[in-house]
């Protein structure tokens, strides 16, 4: 199992966009005696991305949310069931679309986005696992 792992200046707008937008699950969300979330888990299928405030020690210390529009990674979100409904719901949410959906050349169907956060969402339909497909 693969996790994703990020950090957001702003955790609330992340969990909103994440789960309204993006449709992932929150699977546990961890919050201070504040109220602020300190630890986030959501899920889409077997797939999990957790996130956190920016900065701290650790591991935390050494990720940042991006800035000045560039990431050093992305997240790919695949095989997405019904690709179309997802495409029209982050339209609708005048999410910052990134590449419209369109046809990929190894086969299936993306579109690309950019969380409030400013990480960057790629999701498609084309399962890398199924059977006489290469990755």
């Amino acid at each position: 199992m693969l996790i994703f792992a990020t950090r957001y200046a702003d955790c609330e707008a992340a969990l909103a966009f994440l789960t309204r937008v993006l449709c992932l699950t929150e699977h546990s969300v961890t919050r201070d005696d504040a109220g602020r979330i300190t630890h986030a888990q959501l899920t889409m299928g077997r797939g999990m991305v957790m996130f956190g405030p920016a900065g701290g020690d650790g591991v935390a210390g050494l990720m940042a949310p991006p800035e000045g529009g560039r990431v050093t990674g992305s997240v790919y979100l695949v095989p997405v069931a019904d690709l179309d409904w997802h495409y029209r719901r982050a339209v609708a949410a005048q999410a910052e679309i990134l590449t419209h959906l369109h046809e990929e050349d190894h086969g299936g169907r993306s579109f690309t986005l950019r969380d409030p956060g400013g990480q960057i969402w790629t999701l498609g339909d084309r399962d890398p696992f199924a059977a006489g497909k290469a990755g």
